[in-house]
């Protein structure tokens, strides 16, 4: 989601919840995004993923910002739209982790534990590496 404000193009970027993330701030946000399901769409899994992740729904028209390969080697597709929300309002959905790893004990979790609206140049820092040529992408489709 974008928004902008007055002369300045601002980004909502989430911060993922759970204690691996708890004291991740720079290079540690992201795009609200999630995996597909079987037979399903890309836009239409992008649109349900951010709903699940925010409680926002992302409306059109859409633009596309192309893919990008995470270290992880997860591929992630990404679209844009313009809209604006209160990221204190934020509910994302619940994830089971296995915490402390590798112990058999497993503990619910928000995928999201907060939003935020940054300027294309802090969310330059805040955002996973990978994912800064999405951030490239929308600045060069929308000027």
């Amino acid at each position: 989601m974008y928004r902008r404000g007055g002369e300045q193009l601002e980004v909502f970027l989430v911060h993922p919840g759970g204690p691996y993330w708890s004291k991740k701030n720079e290079g540690a946000w992201t795009l609200p995004k999630g995996e597909f399901e079987d037979g399903e769409e890309p836009l239409a899994a992008a649109r349900r993923e951010f709903y699940e992740e925010t409680g926002f729904y992302a409306d059109d028209p859409f633009l596309e910002l192309g893919s990008i390969r995470q270290k992880s080697g997860k591929v992630v597709l990404a679209w844009a739209f313009e809209g604006d929300c209160n990221p204190e309002e934020l509910k994302s959905n619940l994830c089971q982790i296995e915490w402390p790893p590798r112990t058999k004990r497993f503990v619910d979790i928000p995928e999201i534990d907060r939003g935020g609206w940054f300027s294309i140049p802090e969310a330059k820092e805040r955002i996973l590496p990978s994912q800064q040529p999405f951030l490239e992408a929308l600045v060069r489709n929308i000027g």
